[in-house]
Formats: C-alpha cells, structure tokens, sequence
C-alpha cells in the first residue's frame, strides 16, 4: 500500500475522474471539498446560538467566545466554518430564521463557488510623461509599437491612459488629455488593432472616453467608480464594460492618512452602492476593481488582497492592478524598475482568490507565469496538465 498527502490545491475532478468516480457523484464531493471562512461581525448572541445549531448540523461549525451560550453580551463577533454545500444548507436556514439572519442568508445565497476564472492579461501603456514607472510611458509610433508587442506577447486587453494617477499626482485639462491621445487614439483605429485585443481607456474624461469609444475602443476604465453622470450615460450608450474603481479621496490626496473601520466592509459598501447606480442606468457590462494603493495604507492593501475572493460575492469579474506599486517597496525596499517578482507574487495570489483582470506593466512575464500557474492547478494526481 502506498499513500502520501495531496496539496490543497490538488484540483479535485480530475483526481475524482481518475478514481473512476461518477459524474454525480464528483458533483456531490465538489461542493464538500473547500472550507469557506465567513467572518461575522456584531452578530446579536440569539442568532449566534441558532447559527452555531444549525451551522453543526450541516457539518460545518461556528466559533464563537465564551458566554455566548449564555447570552453575556447582545452582539459577538464569530467565525463562520462550511463548504460549498454547508453553506446552501445554511442559507435556506437563515432565511427563515429572525435576529437579521435572513440578511445572512441573501449574502450566503450569493457566495460564488470557490473556483477562481482563468485570467485576462491587460497591458498598460501611459501616454502622460509624469506616470510612477518610466518605462510604461510611450508616444506616438513608440506607443504603437508597444501595442503590438503586448498583443503579440499575450494581451487581451490593452489599457491606455493620457493621466497620472500616481499619489501626489495632479490632473489636467481634457484638451491637454485630448492632445495626448488622439494620435494613438487613432492609429489604433486606422490599423483596426481592436479586432485583435479590447482596447481600454484609463479616463474619466467624458469627452476623452466618448472619442475613444467612437474609434473602436471597448472598455471604460474609471478611476473615480463611476462618480460622473455623464460616464454612466456613455457607458449605458455603448453597451460597454466599466471598470468601477474604489478611491479614497483623489489621486493628490489618497495617500494623506486613509482610514478605514474595516477596509474590506467599506469596499464592499461601495459597490453596492455603484453597482445600484450602475443597473439603474442600464449598464449591465461591470468589472469590479478594490484599488489597491488608491487611498489605502499597506496593511489595506494585503487584507483587500488576501480577502479579494469576498468580492466575487457581486457576480461581476474583478480587476487586479498592483503592478510594480509602492506596497512592494514598503515590503521589499526596492527601487519601480526593481518589482516585477513582486508584482507577479501578488498578482498570482489575486488570482488565486477571484481576480480575472490582471492589469500589469509586463504581459510577456505576466503570461508566462498565468500559464504556470494555470498548469499547477489542473495537475492532478498521476495526469498532466491540459494543454
């Protein structure tokens, strides 16, 4: 007899399909396979003692402080423990249940599953000759040439911008934006490169975006999260997907001291509210975005990063960006051109937990690792990776 212990990141139906498993079957033992953590704060203690019943009785669990029992203290903060499955059970419970619990159950019924979606790379280009990482900054024919490259090398999308959203940074007219785009704007256009990758405009410049859209650009990539009227109405005119950013403030003053009670709840609070927004409009085509390093400290970043698969909760696909950012420098002192191990170590673990836009400087390097990865997580047993 042989044995030894798999890596939690054995991907399970090939391993089942190996055996020699019944579909049905490998779609009952898929939903019992990953423990989710669900962290709950100001539970009120009568709803922490069913949740913990209920949550035993599916096959899960619920940590909770001592005397919750006995009802010590009105609200407890607690720790949710189910897989996929526990969970369904659990949010049929909670619907029926009082104490706020049903709100538990319409955020439980929403959880997706536990699979992160295969990637997009998206290349950055900057026309603006004042952006954090100096080799990203193009003009003209140069900027063409990049555009091919990065599409040679892999993008699907590519992201341009004319602005620096750097911290400190200030913003400039829509004439100066215009200028500086227009050229690319149009070439790009001329030589139909859209039809080989979704060309994305870093703007939240109406006109700007509008004149983009006009020459085959497809994606609306906006800082601010959709705070200006009139990008919703191009957005909800077009038919395009949007990228709705978190900020803290504005590029020249995020950086001044952010604060948040709980970074992960109040990004998730934003959404809620722009997606609202966004569905009254009419736009449909969203892509979610936390904003690592736009209005947050260090320790906001991580706990953004390390609970990113929370986000996927809205249905829509999430964005990642940390590309060669000044977090890496406050973990690993090192100067911009210095990051790319990094970024890519960030960026891989977004990956991991939910993100399916990767927005990176580098997209051969970026490729390459995303292809990596990809064949780690289909290894199962004694197969291969597919090809």
């Amino acid at each position: 007899m042989k044995y030894y212990e798999l890596s939690p990141q054995t991907p399970l139906r090939p391993l089942l399909e190996n055996l020699g498993v019944t579909p049905e079957g490998i779609r009952i033992l898929e939903k019992k396979a990953t423990v989710r953590f669900i962290y709950l704060q100001d539970l009120k203690t009568p709803a922490a003692n069913i949740l913990k019943q209920d949550a035993l009785s599916a096959g899960g669990d619920l940590a909770v402080p001592k005397g919750t029992i006995c009802c010590q203290n009105p609200t407890v903060n607690a720790l949710l423990m189910a897989t996929d499955a526990q969970i369904k059970q659990l949010a049929k419970k909670a619907l029926r249940q009082p104490f706020g619990l049903k709100q538990l159950g319409v955020f439980l019924q929403g959880m997706a599953p536990s699979v992160a979606p295969m990637p997009a790379v998206m290349g950055v280009i900057n026309l603006n000759e004042d952006s954090f990482f100096e080799q990203s900054r193009f003009e003209g024919k140069a900027a063409l040439g990049r555009v091919r490259e990065m599409i040679e090398q892999g993008a699907q999308y590519i992201d341009i911008g004319a602005v620096s959203s750097r911290p400190g940074s200030q913003s400039v007219c829509a004439e100066e934006e215009m200028a500086r785009l227009r050229p690319v704007v149009e070439a790009i256009a001329r030589e139909k490169l859209y039809e080989k990758a979704i060309f994305s405009l870093d703007s939240y410049t109406p006109s700007c975006l509008e004149y983009a859209l006009d020459h085959g650009f497809g994606f609306i990539n906006d800082i601010t999260g959709l705070a200006d009227e009139a990008v919703l109405d191009l957005a909800a005119r077009y038919a395009v997907p949007v990228c709705v950013m978190h900020m803290q403030g504005t590029p020249w003053s995020m950086q001044e001291n952010p604060e948040y009670e709980d970074v992960v709840w109040e990004v998730d609070a934003f959404f809620q509210e722009r997606i609202g927004r966004a569905l009254e409009k009419g736009v449909q085509k969203l892509v979610l975005d936390v904003g690592i390093g736009f209005g947050k400290t260090l320790t906001h970043n991580l706990l953004l990063l390390k609970h990113h698969h929370h986000f996927t909760r809205f249905g829509y696909p999430l964005l990642i960006g940390v590309s060669r950012k000044s977090m890496i420098h406050a973990l690993s002192p090192s100067l911009v051109h210095e990051r790319l191990g990094g970024t890519l170590a960030l960026h891989l673990e977004a990956v991991r937990n939910g993100a399916s836009i990767v927005r990176c400087h580098d997209v051969q390097e970026h490729v390459q690792a995303l292809r990596i990865q990809r064949a780690l997580a289909q290894t199962g047993v004694q197969g291969g990776a597919d090809e």
